[in-house]
């Protein structure tokens, strides 16, 4: 069954985005939408993936979970999921020790653990 995937890039060689094209429309630069299968989209992310070099590239799928979709990440530029156990409220930041690392980035996740409606364990 076909599903809607979403896959944005930044710095991606420009036969990569030549190769996502003939499959997905573009509405802006680095950003391609589409609808495919699962087996064209994993097929479409694994040529990603393996020849995003110092680029990055992000896949956002439908999944069978709480949120409803999952996210993939590849490349040198990928940010990291703070908190995996809970995608919706995960802050999305460098770690502060990382190179070019977010140092608000632990602030913001407290904030957003402190005002989180459940108890998460």
């Amino acid at each position: 069954m076909a599903s809607m995937i979403v896959i944005s890039t930044t710095a991606i060689p420009d036969h990569v985005g030549g190769a996502l094209s003939r499959w997905l429309i573009e509405p802006c630069p680095g950003l391609f939408v589409g609808t495919v299968s699962a087996r064209v989209r994993d097929e479409l992310w694994a040529a990603v993936s393996a020849s995003v070099g110092e680029g990055m590239a992000v896949l956002i799928h439908p999944a069978d979970n709480e949120q409803g979709f999952a996210i993939r990440t590849s490349g040198q530029r990928r940010r990291h999921v703070v908190d995996p156990g809970r995608p919706h409220h995960a802050g999305i930041c460098r770690p502060p020790h990382a190179r070019g690392g977010d140092p608000m980035c632990r602030f913001a996740v407290s904030k957003l653990r402190a005002s989180s409606p459940r108890t998460w364990g």
